[in-house]
């Protein structure tokens, strides 16, 4: 496929590159950077819950393209599938994650660091995540389902309550946020009542429209918080994950490490978790044969979940890959230094893994979908983010049978630059008889 030329286009990509060079001739620091040119940013653009048309052309015409070069260096999209996994499968011999690189940290607080699982290297990363992987076994997880079903009973009460009356009520604020922030409260033993606060700052911490500037700033906040915790619990650890990791690695980690490696687990927890359950309810509640499977079907539910985490792919690209030295992907040649982005959200809907992978089919059978990554960075949560997923959707499905949209898709505030897609928020009416006297 060749895409047409577009001289302004052209023009205008040129300049923003002229622009964003000239931003960093000091030197290469993300913190700096305060917008990215429009030609960089149509992995992170959606139609709707579709990728945009020229995600889809790039992908059938160039699954591994190169974007731009900034900072002398390569900047590349990977939208193939195939090709997606082989990077994605690469080693820290080939590939490296550190974005500590090109972040300065000179006079910056402990909470303003750059770490977690995502953008760190062997041998760090291997240690990071030896202390996480044992609390997140199916053994372990177990453990935690009795309480996820009491958190979302008891956040469908709230929703029946606010919907007394015929009132549309958001289920953003109401339920797709609140049950996966509830649960990871309860499996940090962190307090709740600051969840407006860092609904706010979750979603600043992927939001691109300014930059790097916003992203930094609230990651700041989040991870002073939760460095805070631990110092708070170091001399009296209680029962969550933070207290479990100073009890049993309390003298390997130091406050700042472990105040990190909540983060991760904070973050990750609950933003994409509740994005998904916003666009999950939605096509739930407009596509009735998925929420009568939910209903009536208790083994049916883990391939609804699978199709929805495909179909959706919340996290639209996966943490940058750098190049430690050259490397062929799918027949073009990665420089080493150059910046690799992979669209997982694309990937998941490569023709050459399924048939019509542009439609969300509850009935498919599960594709080995890249929604969690790959690899040795593949989510380290992923099992309680499923866990989540079909208790949420199905209890929802049984105890609100004829929910309805309370707008149009097209009056929705979707993200516009984010590197989590989410809505803002979901107008619904738990009842269909409520549909034309419905307030909002």
């Amino acid at each position: 496929m060749v895409l047409p030329f577009d001289p302004l286009g052209l023009v205008k990509r040129r300049v923003g590159i002229w622009l964003l060079n000239r931003t960093m001739r000091d030197g290469i620091d993300l913190r700096k950077l305060r917008f990215l040119p429009d030609h960089l940013t149509f992995p992170l653009r959606r139609d709707g819950l579709d990728p945009v048309p020229e995600l889809i052309e790039t992908q059938g015409s160039a699954p591994v393209t190169k974007l731009a070069d900034l900072f002398g260096k390569g900047v590349w999209l990977v939208s193939g599938y195939d090709e997606a996994r082989e990077l994605l499968s690469g080693g820290p011999e080939t590939w490296s994650n550190d974005l500590g690189q090109f972040v300065s940290q000179d006079g910056r607080a402990e909470e303003e660091q750059i770490g977690g699982l995502g953008m760190t290297d062997p041998p760090l990363h291997t240690q990071l995540r030896r202390y996480l992987t044992p609390e997140f076994t199916m053994r372990r997880l177990a453990r935690l389902q009795p309480g996820i079903e009491r958190i979302v009973e008891a956040r469908l009460d709230a929703m029946e309550a606010a919907g007394a009356g015929g009132r549309a009520v958001d289920l953003v604020q109401e339920f797709a946020f609140a049950v996966p922030f509830d649960v990871i409260c309860d499996l940090l033993d962190l307090p709740v009542e600051d969840r407006k606060r860092f609904l706010d700052l979750g979603v600043a911490r992927f939001d691109l429209t300014e930059g790097g500037v916003g992203v930094f700033g609230a990651a700041a906040h989040t991870r002073e918080f939760l460095i805070n915790a631990v110092r708070e619990q170091r001399d009296a650890p209680r029962d969550g994950l933070i207290g479990g990791l100073l009890k049993e690695h309390g003298d390997e980690l130091d406050d700042v490490t472990l105040g990190g490696i909540a983060d991760g687990v904070f973050l990750g927890g609950y933003e994409t978790s509740a994005s998904m359950l916003a666009l999950g309810a939605y096509l739930i509640t407009t596509t009735p044969a998925a929420g009568e499977m939910l209903r009536s079907d208790p083994e049916s539910v883990d391939r609804v979940v699978e199709e929805l985490l495909r179909h959706l792919c919340v996290v639209q690209l996966a943490f940058l890959r750098f190049a430690k030295k050259d490397v062929e992907i799918g027949g073009r040649l990665i420089k080493e230094g150059d910046a690799v982005g992979v669209s997982l959200l694309a990937a998941n809907r490569d023709p050459r893994l399924g048939d019509d992978l542009g439609t969300f089919d509850p009935t498919r059978e599960p594709t080995r979908h890249l929604s969690f990554g790959w690899g040795m960075h593949r989510c380290v949560g992923a099992e309680l983010a499923r866990m989540e997923l079909r208790t949420a959707l199905r209890m929802l499905a049984q105890r609100f049978p004829d929910l309805a949209m309370a707008a149009d898709i097209g009056d929705l505030d979707f993200r516009k630059l984010s590197a989590v897609y989410g809505v803002e928020a979901l107008p619904v009416l738990l009842y269909g008889d409520q549909l034309a006297g419905a307030t909002v």
